[in-house]
């Protein structure tokens, strides 16, 4: 009965990230499928904790100490989950199953619902609470993703510093990028602006260049720490960058007027080309001659 429970709570948390968001599962589609488990539970988690602060919990009614109730109620259950082997939430079930087997970090944990708890009262940072934000919400989830990647694996120290570091700037990207992609919502619906810089200047093209650039570096980082990773994962993280760094150049080239009125996204055939480029590009790199 229990391997039952099991099966159905991974693919609950596999529907997640199936219906949140269509680059983060095609490039998990591209992971081996124990990889691709692991990843999906621990988006489901992140989805969740998300929906909690990014005003889904207040559309259903909550109020403000409601919402910081139901996310201090959920890291501690998020954080205990992997002492449990049994959750009536099939979510937090499949997640503490992937947490206890890849030895997931709870400082990592705990960084990330340090940095939803600042979603609930501040709506503008300066440059180094903005570098806490996004360590939390985004580098610890390359870090946790990394856990994944080296399960069962041994890597040295100096290998998993720099898997670590292409990791945190690949989080710290994909968090970049969203910021702009979503500017329109999170200014007007949740009353967010995130970059210093455009607090102070507005998102003008000089500011939208400057955010462009600073991600590209991001995206070099992380490149460079992709060939270090076990062979399985390379495809599906190489595929993620790709598709990040598609959206980036779509926000260089639009108007930073654009970029205001609505969110930028790929069209579906060129997410696939993305991968399938990404993926090619993988496979040159890896072999070897007889």
């Amino acid at each position: 009965m229990l391997d039952r429970y099991n099966a159905m709570s991974i693919r609950a948390a596999g529907r997640v990230i199936s219906s949140y968001s269509s680059s983060f599962s095609l490039a998990t589609n591209l992971l081996p499928s124990a990889m691709r488990r692991d990843i999906a539970n621990l988006y489901a988690m992140v989805r969740i904790a998300d929906e909690i602060v990014d005003g889904t919990a207040e559309e259903a009614g909550l109020t403000a100490e409601q919402v910081a109730r139901a996310l201090d109620d959920y890291e501690r259950a998020v954080l205990a989950a992997p002492d449990l082997h049994f959750h009536v939430d099939p979510v937090l079930h499949a997640y503490a199953e992937t947490a206890r087997r890849c030895r997931f970090n709870p400082d990592h944990v705990r960084a990330f619902f340090r940095s939803m708890r600042m979603d609930l009262s501040q709506a503008t940072h300066d440059p180094e609470s903005l570098g806490e934000y996004i360590y939390g919400s985004a580098e610890v989830i390359g870090l946790l993703c990394v856990s994944v990647f080296l399960s069962g694996e041994d890597a040295t120290p100096g290998a998993r510093a720099e898997l670590d570091r292409g990791a945190r700037a690949l989080g710290a990207a994909f968090q970049k990028v969203n910021f702009l992609r979503d500017f329109a919502q999170d200014e007007g619906h949740l009353g967010r602006v995130y970059f210093p810089e455009i607090q102070q200047r507005g998102l003008t093209e000089e500011t939208k260049a400057h955010l462009v650039r600073d991600i590209q570096q991001d995206l070099r980082v992380a490149r460079a720490a992709v060939p270090g990773l076990p062979r399985g994962a390379q495809v599906g993280v190489a595929a993620a960058a790709g598709l990040f760094e598609e959206l980036n150049n779509r926000i260089d080239r639009m108007p930073a007027e654009a970029v205001r009125a609505g969110r930028v996204s790929v069209p579906g055939p060129v997410k696939l080309r993305i991968a399938a480029k990404e993926a090619a590009q993988v496979a040159r790199r890896s072999w070897r001659p007889e």
